[in-house]
């Protein structure tokens, strides 16, 4: 018999046990619950080797300002040992301590642990460039179990994507980085660095791939899954010529690769109803290396300012270290220094 996924557990957790114990200690309490926030289940990709660390009877509940601390302690006294067969409290890489793992806060509180942002203010631009798309996603991926006020709901729709005129802004910014660096895979070849053009034609794949889950409006989640999300999607078709570029011993089958990728993501681009003068890629002056057409983002650029410079676009497009991801307070301060430079 198949093992559950992880959303599967925390559904029959909440329903069968948690649910009933704070409808009877707390009868009348608006609550949020769900499997909302980290890890591979929120985003339904929980395979068998995720159960090996911080797996199990997690759940999120929401409650009123105050009730935290008594919602908590209801849970740790009258929580059982196990539920269908699986420990209630364990430990996890965070927390070494064998505790319930039914995390609770208020929704203003977990919103703004991922965003720096309260549950209703609404986001600047800035604020909008600061989001990485796993940010997002712990907030709007994962299962609903109780929305007693519609409060997630809300948030949700509110969250849905950019709007038009940031997403504008950052799939030209996606371009703008592609037309810098494409000529080079071949230059640094034809100089003996072979190395330095494979570098730069990962670094090339990687904004490919963002540029196509931006066309398609998903959320990118983070590193070890970007690329499941992205094959699953609409742009994902391009994944083949990527691949071919990638695993090419010569710089020349290596850009031929990446220029088949970028003239698929511009029809992706034309499909989805946006500026796609083609063809994207093109001679790069006199030389022997092709570059993406140097007027292909001001194309799909919005019109006016307010959103920094054209090639910068969002946190997430300039910031790989990890430390800087996952710290939404550091990625609003860098996002406000670009949209005022």
């Amino acid at each position: 018999m198949a093992e559950p996924r992880g959303a599967d557990l925390a559904r029959g957790f909440h329903d069968d046990v948690v649910a009933p114990l704070l409808r009877r200690e707390f009868p009348g309490t608006p609550l949020v619950a769900g499997r909302f926030g980290a890890g591979s289940d929120v985003l339904g990709l929980d395979d068998d080797v995720s159960r090996d660390h911080d797996w199990g009877l997690r759940l999120v509940v929401l409650v009123p300002e105050g009730l935290v601390e008594p919602v908590d302690a209801v849970l740790e006294q009258h929580l059982p040992a196990t539920h269908a067969g699986r420990p209630v409290r364990f430990a996890t890489t965070w927390d070494p301590a064998a505790r319930h793992r039914v995390e609770v806060a208020t929704v203003d509180g977990f919103v703004r642990a991922r965003l720096d942002l309260g549950e209703e203010e609404e986001p600047t631009t800035a604020d909008w460039l600061s989001f990485t798309g796993q940010a997002v996603l712990e907030l709007v991926a994962g299962p609903v179990f109780a929305d007693d006020e519609g409060r997630w709901e809300a948030l949700r729709r509110r969250l849905t994507w950019y709007p038009d005129d940031v997403w504008r802004h950052l799939v030209a910014s996606a371009w703008q980085q592609l037309e810098q660096e494409l000529p080079f895979v071949g230059r640094t070849a034809q100089r003996g660095d072979d190395l330095g053009s494979r570098v730069l034609a990962a670094r090339l794949a990687g904004t490919a791939v963002q540029l196509g889950l931006l066309l398609d409006r998903t959320w990118a989640p983070y590193a070890k899954w970007v690329g499941t999300v992205f094959a699953a999607s609409p742009s994902g078709r391009v994944a083949p010529h990527l691949a071919r570029a990638l695993a090419a011993g010569d710089w020349r089958e290596r850009e031929a690769g990446l220029r088949a990728a970028l003239e698929e993501l511009l029809a992706r681009q034309a499909e989805v109803g946006l500026p796609a003068p083609a063809p994207a890629t093109g001679p790069f002056h006199d030389r022997p290396f092709a570059g993406v057409v140097e007027t292909l983002p001001g194309a799909v650029a919005p019109a006016g300012g307010g959103r920094g410079p054209l090639g910068v676009g969002a946190v997430g497009q300039w910031a790989a270290a990890v430390d800087v991801l996952v710290r939404p307070a550091l990625r609003r301060d860098l996002a406000r220094a670009v949209v005022g430079s």
